[in-house]
């Protein structure tokens, strides 16, 4: 009998993960599994309040888990582990919080973390990831308060993708965008995927279901706090 070989140890993993509200009563997340390998596109859509920002909150250890763990490359993270852990697996919002000063102060602005220690900013990677947003190398020299917010998104994606992460966690990053700052955002994240020869992954939270299969090889379905396949 031939056997299959077996699959890679997931890049992201959850086991049980589940979430409920402050008062403890209402459950968010019910008990959860997921695994996303490398070479994964997902898309997670459903209604308002139905999960999708808790899963992905609870994926990126920014809100504790009520129950269960999260797993990088096959080991829990926790503690000490975690300032690393977002060194790789990144999330990004709706919202980006930006500083009031330029583009460029921006970008330079993580690698003063602790976690990118020995790590530092590259002008020319900035620019190349710019002009795949249609951004000119003066864009980094626009101050962050004149910034639209198709143009802040496309800021925020660029302090993100420069630091080369494995995994990208998008909370409706376009849902509040212009036709063309969606195309730009799309565009710097297809772009980082391809560059990832198949070792990168991401999960795509969206209200928008053409988006979620344009940019994605799975879809799956977020509902009153449960994850099923869409």
């Amino acid at each position: 009998m031939v056997q299959s070989p077996p699959r890679a140890t997931p890049l992201l993993e959850a086991r049980n993960l589940s979430r409920k509200d402050q008062s403890g009563g209402t459950s968010l997340l019910h008990p959860t599994d997921f695994t996303l390998h490398a070479g994964q596109q997902v898309a997670v859509t459903g209604t308002s309040g139905s999960g999708k920002s808790v899963l992905l909150r609870a994926l990126a250890l920014l809100d504790a888990p009520d129950s269960g763990e999260v797993l990088w490359q096959g080991k829990p993270i926790s503690g000490d582990l975690i300032p690393g852990f977002r060194t790789c697996v990144s999330y990004v919002s709706q919202r980006p919080g930006l500083v009031e000063w330029t583009v460029e102060d921006n970008l330079r602005l993580p690698f003063t973390l602790k976690a990118l220690k020995g790590r530092g900013f590259d002008r020319q990677i900035a620019v190349a990831l710019l002009a795949e947003a249609g951004k000119p190398p003066s864009f980094l020299e626009k101050a962050a308060s004149d910034l639209s917010g198709g143009e802040a998104q496309v800021l925020a994606m660029v302090r993100v993708l420069q630091l080369a992460p494995q995994v990208m966690l998008l909370d409706e990053p376009t849902s509040a965008l212009d036709p063309e700052s969606v195309t730009a955002v799309e565009k710097l994240v297809a772009h980082w995927f391809a560059q990832g020869a198949g070792r990168r992954a991401y999960i795509w939270v969206s209200h928008d279901l053409d988006q979620a299969q344009r940019m994605s090889s799975t879809h799956l379905t977020m509902h009153q706090g449960s994850l099923a396949v869409g």
